[in-house]
């Protein structure tokens, strides 16, 4: 199967049956996108073109490619443009020499955050699945539906935070 592009213009639910389809399918998917989250959550594996007609395969998703790279390479990237909530600012940030007490803690509390934000979506998901909830309530609808988006907003940008400071601590214990 041969998809290119598939994420533009895809909202967050069909986003995530989209992954978990592929996730599933036993064939061979060659995969073109811009969305390096959505490489970092599918792929197995990104083939990189180094220049002069050379591509290389690295295992993994972008994040990974970028890492197994090394700083010099990481620096120039693949080419292509940014994703909706690209990680490409964490990553070519300058890398610390060790974490900050503030990112050692969001480390240890983001997968707690995380969590809770996700049962609250299923929470959130469940009162939405009432079909009469419109009808009869409609307050009651409106506010699960703004508090739905607001989780989902909340969770992307932890999940985000957390990958960062992540990947900011593996390169840091690779070069340590």
């Amino acid at each position: 199967m041969v998809l290119d592009e598939p994420t533009n213009d895809l909202d967050l639910e069909t986003l995530e049956l989209l992954q978990e389809r592929l996730a599933e399918y036993a064939g061979t998917v060659l995969l073109v996108s811009h969305d390096r989250d959505f490489l970092d959550r599918v792929v197995t594996s990104v083939i990189a073109t180094e220049g002069d007609g050379h591509w290389i395969e690295y295992a993994g998703g972008y994040s990974d490619m970028l890492l197994q790279r090394g700083p010099a390479k990481a620096a120039t990237g693949v080419s292509g443009g940014r994703s909706r909530g690209s990680r490409d600012d964490a990553v070519s940030k300058p890398v610390a020499r060790k974490l900050s007490f503030k990112d050692k803690h969001a480390l240890e509390t983001l997968p707690g955050r995380i969590a809770a934000l996700e049962q609250e979506i299923v929470r959130l998901n469940a009162v939405l699945a009432d079909p009469d909830l419109y009808v009869k309530q409609q307050a009651q609808f409106a506010a699960a539906t703004k508090a739905l988006h607001a989780a989902e907003t909340s969770l992307a940008k932890a999940e985000e935070q957390w990958l960062a400071l992540e990947m900011q601590r593996e390169a840091l214990a690779a070069a340590g």
